[in-house]
C-alpha cells in the first residue's frame, strides 16, 4: 500500500469519526429537545394544577388531545406520601417496574423533578417524568410518555444524516485521494529515481518543477545520483585494482619458495602458503587452527624474546635459527617476523617468513673451501714467483763460480742479499699462515704511537719528512698486543714515507669515536694509490712498490682484525692517502679480555 493510499485512508477515517460524532451528537440533541418539550409541557400542566380537584379533573381528561406531547401520554397518576410511603390517589399505575418506581416517587419529593428513560417488559420505549406539586400534603405527579414517535422521528433524521454522511465521506475521500495524488506526484518521481539508483542507472534525471520541499528533494536526488555515479566509477576502478593486487599477492605468496604462515596472539595458525606445506610437511588442514611446535626446545626462550620484541613494535632483522618439520627433521632457516595490525594500530597477528638455509649453507661452505684453496694457490704462486727470482740469481752465480773455480766476494754478497730476501718472504709468510699466541694487555694507544714515531723520527728526517702528531689529552685505553700494534703502525708509516720521495708532512691524528672506539688517521702527501688497487689491498703480493711483496698490508689487516678493529684506505693520485684505524676501547675491553683468556686456554689445551 502506497503512502498516498495510507494518508487517504487516514483522512477518510478522521472524516468518518467526525461524522459519527456528529450523528451521535444529533441523536442526543434530538432526544434532549423532545425531553425539554415534554418537560415544558408538564411545567405548564403543573402551573394549572392549583388543588386536588383540578389535578383529578386533569388526570381524568388526559385522553383528550391537547398537543403533540399529550398524544403520547400513556399513563398518568398522582401519589401522596403517607408515613414516608407513596400511595396512589389518582390515575393508574400499570406501566411500571414496581418498587423501583416507588423509590423514584420518594426521590422526586426531595428533588422536585426527575425523569427516567426506560424500556418496559414488552419492549416499549417510554420516558417517565416525576414532578412534585406544592399541595398541603406532598404530592408527586407521575407521567409516562411513549417515545415511539420520538424514536421514529429520530430514526428518520438519523437515516437521512447517515446517508448524507456516507455521501460526504465518499466525496471527501475521493477529493483527498486526488489531492494526495497531486501532492505526492513528485514523491512518485523520487521513488522512481530511487528504483533507478538501486539498479545502478544514474543517467535519468528528475524534472524539478517547484521550490517546495519535494522540489528541493528532487534536486538533491539528482545531485546525489551524479555523485554516486562518479563514486561508483571510482569504486569499480579501485575494486579492480584491489582484485588485481589481491590476485598478485596471492600468486606471489603461493608461488614464493619461502614458507609463510600467520599465527594469532595465542600461537594458533591462521593461514599458510604452499611453500610452508612443502617445507614442514603439514597439510593446510593439519596446520590452520592448530598450535604447531616448529621451534626446537632449546630455542623456545630465544623465540619468545623475539615474539615479545615484535609485539612491542620493534623491527627485527632476519634471524638465523632452526625449525623442526612434521617428521622431526631439523632445518637451518632464516626467519623474518613482523606484526599484523588492525586499523587502530593494535597487533592482531604475527606473520613469519621462513627461508630454508640448508642449500645456502652448503654453498657457503663450498665457497669458503674454494676461497681457501684459491688463497692457498695465490700464496703458493706468489711465494714461488718471489722466491724464484732470487733463486735464479743464486743459481747463476753458483754456476759461474763452479766454472771459474774462483770465489767472488761481490757475488757472495749478492747471493747473501738474495738469501735474506728469501728469508724475509718465508718469515712473513709463516707469520701470516700461523700467527704466534698473543697476550692482550690494557695500553694507552697514545704512548704506543709515540714510541713508533720516536723510532722512525730519525729516518723521517733523513728523507725530509716531518711527523705532525695530534692526540687527545684524556687517556685512550685499549686492549692490545703492543708489539703487534707497533708492527702495524710501523708498516703504515713506512709505506707513507716511501710514497713521499720528495719529503713532506705526515699527519697522525688520534681521538675517540661515538661507538666506544679509538680512532687514528695517518695522512700522507705521497703519490697516492689507484682506485682499482685499493679494492685489492690485503691480497698477497698486491703492491705498488717495485720491491714490495704486499704481505705487510695483509699482516696488518690480520692483526687489526684480531684486535676486533677495522683498517680503511682512501687515496687520490698525486694528492695522498688517508689510512683510518679503529680499535674498540672502554667497556669493550672487558669483553675482549674474556675472549682472549678463553683463546689462551684453548691454545694451552692444544
Amino acid at each position: 500500500m502506497s503512502v498516498k493510499q495510507k494518508l487517504t485512508l487516514i483522512i477518510a477515517g478522521i472524516i468518518f469519526v467526525l461524522l459519527a460524532a456528529h450523528l451521535v451528537h444529533l441523536r442526543v440533541t434530538s432526544t434532549n429537545n423532545l425531553k425539554e418539550e415534554a418537560s415544558l409541557y408538564l411545567e405548564d400542566v403543573s402551573a394549572r394544577l392549583s388543588d386536588e380537584a383540578s389535578l383529578q379533573n386533569y388526570i381524568t381528561s388526559v385522553g383528550t388531545p391537547h398537543s403533540l406531547v399529550v398524544d403520547d401520554v400513556m399513563e398518568m397518576s398522582a401519589f401522596r406520601i403517607v408515613d414516608k410511603q407513596p400511595v396512589l390517589i389518582y390515575g393508574t399505575f400499570k406501566l411500571s417496574r414496581g418498587h423501583d418506581e416507588l423509590d423514584r416517587v420518594q426521590q422526586a419529593v426531595q428533588s422536585t423533578e426527575m425523569s427516567q428513560d426506560i424500556r418496559l417488559s414488552d419492549g416499549t420505549h417510554v420516558m417517565i417524568f416525576y414532578r412534585k406539586l406544592d399541595f398541603a400534603e406532598p404530592t408527586v405527579v407521575r407521567t409516562v410518555l411513549d417515545l415511539k414517535s420520538v424514536d421514529t422521528l429520530v430514526r428518520k433524521q438519523m437515516t437521512e444524516q447517515i446517508i448524507l454522511s456516507a455521501i460526504m465521506l465518499v466525496f471527501m475521500t475521493l477529493i483527498a485521494y486526488l489531492l494526495m495524488g497531486r501532492v505526492f506526484r513528485p514523491l512518485d518521481k523520487i521513488v522512481w529515481k530511487i528504483g533507478k539508483l538501486s539498479n545502478a542507472q544514474f543517467d535519468d534525471i528528475i524534472p524539478v518543477q517547484g521550490r517546495d520541499e519535494f522540489g528541493q528533494l528532487s534536486l538533491q536526488m539528482n545531485n546525489m545520483s551524479k555523485n554516486i555515479s562518479v563514486y561508483m566509477n571510482k569504486l569499480k576502478f579501485a575494486f579492480e585494482e584491489n582484485r588485481a593486487m589481491k590476485d598478485h599477492l596471492e600468486s606471489f605468496i603461493n608461488h614464493t619458495t619461502d614458507a609463510i604462515h600467520v599465527v594469532d596472539l595465542n600461537g594458533r595458525v591462521l593461514s599458510v602458503n604452499h611453500a610452508f606445506t612443502q617445507m614442514f610437511g603439514y597439510k593446510e588442514s593439519e596446520a590452520v587452527g592448530y598450535n604447531l611446535r616448529l621451534v626446537p626446545a632449546e630455542l623456545e626462550q630465544e623465540e619468545q624474546k623475539a615474539r615479545e620484541a615484535v609485539l612491542a613494535g620493534k623491527v627485527l632483522p632476519p634471524i638465523e635459527s632452526a625449525r623442526v618439520t612434521k617428521n622431526g627433521d631439523r632445518l637451518a632457516v632464516s626467519v623474518t617476523t613482523s606484526p599484523i595490525r588492525d586499523a587502530a594500530g593494535t597487533v592482531r597477528a604475527i606473520a613469519s617468513i621462513t627461508r630454508d638455509m640448508t642449500s645456502r649453507n652448503k654453498m657457503e661452505e663450498l665457497l669458503r673451501r674454494s676461497e681457501k684453496l684459491t688463497t692457498v694457490g695465490q700464496l703458493a704462486a706468489g711465494v714461488a714467483h718471489e722466491i724464484r727470482n732470487p733463486l735464479t740469481t743464486l743459481k747463476g752465480f753458483l754456476q759461474l763460480q763452479r766454472q771459474t773455480n774462483k770465489l767472488n766476494i761481490n757475488h757472495v754478497e749478492m747471493m747473501m742479499a738474495e738469501l735474506d730476501r728469501i728469508n724475509l718472504i718465508v718469515g712473513e709468510f709463516l707469520i701470516l699462515a700461523k700467527p704466534q699466541a698473543t697476550k692482550f694487555e690494557i695500553k694507552d694507544i697514545r704512548y704506543i704511537m709515540g714510541d713508533v714515531l720516536s723510532l722512525l723520527d730519525s729516518q723521517a728526517h733523513l728523507h725530509g719528512i716531518v711527523f705532525k702528531h695530534e692526540c687527545p689529552e684524556d687517556p685512550c685505553y685499549i686492549s692490545c698486543e703492543e708489539n703487534q700494534l707497533k708492527q702495524v703502525f710501523i708498516n703504515l708509516l713506512k709505506n707513507a714515507m716511501e710514497s713521499m720521495p720528495r719529503g713532506g708532512t705526515i699527519s697522525i691524528i688520534g681521538g675517540r669515536g661515538d661507538n666506544r672506539e679509538a680512532i687514528y688517521t695517518i695522512t700522507d702527501e705521497g703519490c697516492g694509490i689507484p682506485e682499482e688497487m685499493i679494492r685489492k689491498l690485503g691480497d698477497p703480493f698486491v703492491t705498488g712498490k717495485e720491491s714490495g711483496t704486499g704481505l705487510g698490508i695483509m699482516v696488518s689487516q690480520r692483526i687489526i682484525q684480531s684486535h676486533r678493529g677495522t683498517l680503511e684506505f682512501k687515496s687520490r693520485l698525486e694528492v695522498g692517502t688517508v689510512v683510518t684505524i679503529k680499535l674498540p676501547c672502554g667497556d669493550s675491553i672487558i669483553e675482549m679480555q674474556a675472549e682472549n683468556e678463553a683463546m689462551e686456554a684453548m691454545q694451552q689445551i692444544s
